[in-house]
């Protein structure tokens, strides 16, 4: 019998330390593909390569590098690569560092998986803490058991999975909603040095609460968090305000 086909990806680079613990951990569930960016494609976000073309390239035994991002990367790899047999499972990670809260909506990370699930294939995304003296240990450790679990126990269509893993030894593990997390709203105006102005956006430190059965109040408290999202994106509570807003206009 044919041992389950995963896909690995990222949005930090094919070389990552991330990607490669989290490719090793894998190999024992299942038959393990690697397919991420050759470089850097951090807040990369759902973007698509649709005006030039991509290239691949073979660096080691199931592993190819794509000079695109992260969404690119499963695209090629499930349609192209792997279409004979398609992933039974996505893995997205190990990211270096958090993505919680409102982070998903730019994470490459996330992204890779959201496009996974778009595809049909059941998808994680997995991220790690940063702090002095981390590893991605307990990050690994968890995906394996987690993909283990979830190729016996599907998830619905249309869901994905997005995993924070604590620095340190976690404490257990906590099903979340989202939490708020922002960077700040400021554009800050530098000038370089022939006079010209540029621009960095965002505050450096993110900015959100620890509120109790969050992700962010998960990992603050030593939890890793897993957190179901949806690809239907529609506000079900707002729709009957909006029936309303459009009842006083004209719809011919």
């Amino acid at each position: 019998m044919d041992r389950p086909r995963i896909l690995v990806t990222n949005d930090d680079g094919i070389f990552t330390e991330g990607i490669e613990r989290l490719a090793t951990a894998l190999s024992s569930v299942g038959e393990v593909w690697t397919v991420a960016p050759a470089q850097e494609r951090s807040a990369a976000g759902h973007s698509l390569t649709l005006h030039s073309p991509l290239r691949a390239k073979l660096v080691g035994d199931n592993r190819w590098s794509v000079d695109g991002t992260p969404t690119d990367c499963v695209n090629w790899g499930v349609l192209h690569l792997l279409k004979d047999r398609r992933p039974h499972l996505l893995v997205s990670g190990i990211n270096l560092g958090l993505n919680l809260g409102d982070d998903v909506t730019y994470s490459g990370t996330v992204s890779a998986a959201f496009e996974g699930t778009l595809i049909g294939i059941p998808s994680v995304a997995i991220s790690q803490e940063i702090e002095t003296g981390f590893t991605f240990d307990a990050a690994a450790r968890f995906a394996e058991k987690l993909a283990r679990r979830l190729l016996e126990k599907p998830l619905p269509a249309g869901t994905l999975v997005n995993v924070n893993v604590p620095a340190g030894e976690p404490r257990g593990v906590k099903v979340v909603r989202l939490g708020k997390r922002r960077y700040g709203e400021a554009v800050v105006e530098k000038t370089d040095p022939r006079g010209r102005p540029y621009y960095w956006i965002g505050a450096t430190i993110p900015t959100g609460d620890i509120e109790e059965g969050t992700d962010i109040g998960a990992v603050a408290n030593k939890f890793i968090s897993i957190s179901p999202l949806h690809l239907d994106l529609t506000d079900y509570r707002a729709m009957q305000v909006l029936e309303e807003v459009v009842a006083g206009i004209d719809r011919t």
